[in-house]
């Protein structure tokens, strides 16, 4: 039985790689990730990647902050211990506009922020998930899992014609810094 788990196509330029990502849909074959040192524009969509739904959790943590703030200051000014002020009401709702702002504003950060690193599994003792170490730095990989696509021949030759300075079957899962 063969121990490749991956075949990565290494390339010098990012449209030779964007081709090669097109030879590689038009022949079937599913692509397990792609690992750039840069941004690249329309990659997203040439991968079938879905929007992400960071948004949905920001709005989430939102009204949690929003609503522990409200639920706080109700309970201390209004009912716990409740102050007369020259006359005035115990709630006034302009009187907590900012503070509940606020809280909405922190909640959302730090909720943000844990869930950008349990989303991405940037942890702590997590080992970094790259294919080849030179992919940081000035190469293009992509990464196709050799389980599920059978014909590595194919693959090799697509890969070769689509630009590939070389082509690697690796056979760990992920190249650690050590």
């Amino acid at each position: 039985m063969d121990s490749t788990k991956y075949i990565l196509g290494i390339f010098d330029d990012p449209d030779e790689m964007m081709k090669g990502i097109d030879s590689l849909k038009e022949k079937g074959v599913s692509i397990y990730d792609v690992f750039t040192p840069m941004p690249i524009h329309g990659i997203e969509n040439k991968l079938g990647i879905k929007e992400s739904r960071l948004p949905i959790a920001a709005f989430i943590f939102g009204c949690i902050g929003l609503t522990a703030a409200f639920c706080m200051l109700y309970y201390m000014l209004v009912y716990d211990w409740p102050i007369n002020i020259g006359g005035k009401p115990h709630f006034t709702a302009p009187n907590f506009v900012p503070i509940c702002f606020e809280w909405t504003v922190l909640f959302s950060s730090f909720g943000m922020v844990f869930t950008y690193f349990y989303s991405n599994h940037l942890f702590p003792g997590r080992t970094p998930r790259v294919m080849d170490l030179r992919a940081t730095n000035d190469r293009f990989v992509i990464a196709v899992n050799a389980k599920t696509n059978t014909q590595h021949d194919q693959i090799d030759s697509c890969l070769k014609e689509a630009g590939a300075v070389e082509i690697k079957h690796n056979d760990r899962k992920y190249v650690s810094y050590e």
